[in-house]
């Protein structure tokens, strides 16, 4: 049976880390410290993986139905849902360090170095740097 959201909101912490299911796959993980964490758990080619959805109440209910349901269709299409989420966040962060503002900034670091501190600081705008 699924889960409701008065449900998620009234199970209390024990003991053991306590798993309430919800259906395909989807979970509430509720640990001793009180923290309630949705997980999925999916195979990608015979192997069991388990997928973070976030945290309750962070991610409502409904809100990990449906980053269930767009992991699902990626499994569906072939790819694993982990690995595109790691592949998306090492090219966010790529793209963030090849900035123009980025490598300025590190060519800037190496090139005052060779230079006077009054020379290097010349034409610089005192709140920027």
């Amino acid at each position: 049976m699924p889960l409701t959201d008065t449900a998620v909101k009234k199970v209390k912490p024990g003991d053991k880390p306590v798993k309430l299911s919800d259906g395909k796959g989807l979970y509430l993980l509720v640990n001793p410290s009180g923290s309630k964490l949705w997980r999925w758990k999916y195979r990608v080619l015979g192997k069991e993986k388990v997928m973070s959805l976030g945290a309750y109440p962070d991610v409502s209910l409904a809100q990990a139905r449906d980053g269930l349901d767009k992991a699902r269709k990626l499994l569906a299409a072939g790819d694993d849902p982990m690995a595109k989420r790691k592949a998306d966040k090492v090219a966010r962060r790529t793209a963030d360090e090849n900035s123009f503002e980025a490598v300025a900034r590190m060519w800037w670091g190496s090139w005052k170095l060779a230079r006077s501190e009054q020379h290097a600081g010349q034409g610089q705008c005192p709140d920027h740097c």
